[in-house]
Formats: structure tokens, sequence, C-alpha cells
């Protein structure tokens, strides 16, 4: 006899954060339906009819959007109690396996419920290429100020003061890219963004009049903040920008993708001479004519740089522009 009831099963869930980026805006592929959250695709793990974990993912990812995932990775396994906000009785308990997988521009979507969005839609404060985000010192800084004054002793609220400084790069400390994470739990955690509010974690007092990014379905901003973050770090050991790159491209275009992932602006210069020393691309012999301007070479991915050291990526470090 299975005594097994709804509140006591476990039932496996795919996330995709699909990442592409065009026209200089880093995207998300969401599922957009009329007066509801954003989310992103997700689907049920069949464990009879998918051999993997991964293939399940491909094969539904397939099945709803009607596109071919090339490069795609696992993040996390994202199983907090309430993370689809159901009731008692209402079916098991869903844990989400979540994935980043990344995608050329210029992938026509066939499917009327889906579309690409920038995703500072729903992370404004990550977007540093013109100057520091006005609502850090603006919105967030003062709100989460208040959250650390209101611990309930001294050295959780020094703790507090701590995990700001360190997420947002505050008095002394400077911003990496790369914490995006981070700055999302400590939003989640002081009741700053609609997620808290929704799951039952805060109350709508501390909410901003402007708020603080767009909310997503269930977690999934919370999955899009571990995929941005990973991303984010990844590109700088691993070549992995090239999956986001036509075939052959201006060092201009590339740089530009480069700065639309970390959210900070490069040194033009800079940038090129650390692409051609390290050996990742080539140039083709070939040109593009670009507005106003002389033509520009184009150049590809070389291959062979996968075999010629272990950490073959685009290193920013003291490469970011000043301001």
């Amino acid at each position: 006899m299975n005594s097994a009831s709804p509140k006591n099963v476990v039932r496996i869930g795919l996330s995709a954060a699909i990442v592409s980026v065009a026209e200089e805006r880093p995207r998300v592929l969401v599922v957009h339906h009329a007066n509801a959250p954003d989310a992103l695709p997700f689907g049920p793990f069949d464990p009879l009819g998918h051999r993997t974990l991964e293939s399940g993912l491909r094969s539904w990812v397939s099945e709803q959007t009607h596109l071919d995932l090339g490069y795609a990775e696992q993040l996390y396994t994202f199983g907090d109690r309430g993370r689809h906000a159901l009731k008692s009785g209402e079916g098991p308990r869903v844990v989400s396996v979540g994935y980043l997988a990344l995608m050329r521009a210029g992938s026509e979507l066939k499917t009327p419920d889906t579309l690409w969005r920038d995703w500072h839609l729903y992370f404004p404060w990550e977007d540093w290429r013109s100057a520091k985000s006005a609502l850090v010192d603006g919105v967030i800084v003062p709100a989460l100020a208040a959250f650390a004054k209101s611990a309930s002793s001294a050295g959780e609220t020094e703790r507090r003061r701590e995990r700001v400084r360190l997420a947002f790069g505050l008095e002394g400390f400077t911003w990496d890219e790369e914490k995006v994470l981070e700055r999302y739990e400590l939003l989640y955690e002081a009741g700053l963004v609609e997620e808290a509010v929704r799951d039952g974690r805060a109350s709508t007092a501390g909410l901003s009049a402007n708020p603080l990014g767009v909310s997503m379905s269930f977690d999934h901003r919370r999955i899009l903040a571990t995929a941005i973050a990973r991303l984010r770090g990844k590109m700088k050991y691993r070549p992995v920008v090239f999956e986001l790159m036509p075939p052959t491209f201006t060092l201009l275009q590339l740089q530009r993708t480069v700065e639309a992932i970390s959210g900070i602006q490069l040194h033009k210069q800079n940038f090129r001479r650390l692409v051609e020393d390290q050996g990742l691309v080539e140039g083709t012999g070939k040109s593009v004519r670009i507005a106003r301007g002389r033509p520009a070479e184009l150049f590809r991915f070389r291959r062979e740089v996968l075999g010629e050291r272990p950490a073959p990526g685009v290193r920013l470090g003291s490469r970011r522009a000043a301001g």
C-alpha cells in the first residue's frame, strides 16, 4: 500500500534562464500572460520519459518554445518551502532544477506567449554601464540601512551592515558585478521586493513607491539572479561569451556584448589589447562598413585557445573604465 500523500510528495521541475544579447541589451526569454507575473520557461521532469535532467529540459523547451537550446549548464536546485505558493492540500511540493542556457540573437520566437525582455527590467540596479545606478544611493541604501537598524541585537545589526557593504560596494568596498544573487537575497530578506510580500515573508510596508524591479512568478527572479551571477563569473575563465556572438564580429561588438552581460563599462583600447593578447580571436581578413566610420575588421573566435591553457576567458579586473 502506498501511503504517500500530496503533502509529502516532491516533484522535480526544470527551469531555464535562456539568455541572449541583442542591440547591446542582455535579454532573457520569459513566458508572458496578461494579469500574471512573467515566468522563466519551466516544466516537469518525467523520470520515465527523460533520460537525464538536461535532456528533459531540452525536450520541453523545444516543445513549448520551438527553440533548440545550444549551450546549457545546470545552476542549482531551488527547493525553498513556499516557492510555488501552494496552499494546504493543493498538491505536492515542487523542487526546481535551474539551468542557464545561451542563444545567439536572431532566433525568431514562434509562440505567442514568449518574448525576450531586458533582464534589467527585473534587476535595474545591476546596470552600471553609463554610471552608478541611481537606485542604489537613492532608494536601496537608505532602505537597507533601516533594515540593519531594525535587527534584534547590536551584533545582528552589524552583520547586516557588513552584508550591505559587501553586496553593494559601500564604504571602501568595490562593486562586484558577480554578487547579483547576494544583492537580491538582501532585498528579499529586507522585504523590499514584491516576492517577499507574496511569499508571506514581509508586509507591503517596506516596499518602495517605485518597486525595485518587476517581480516574477514563484522564485524565478532568484533563479535568474543565479544565472546572471554564474554567467558574469564564468565568462572570465571560460569563453562562453562567444556562444552569444555571431560567427564573425567586430571587436566593438564583442566589447558591447561583454559590457551588456557584466553591467560595467570597459576601456576600449585595454579591452582590445586583452582579447588579442589572450589569443581569444583571430582576424578573418574581411571587414564591414560602420555608419559614419571607416570599415571595421571582422574577427572570429579562435577555438584553438581551448587546448592552449586551462582558463581562456575574458578577464575584466582592472580593465574597467573609471567612474
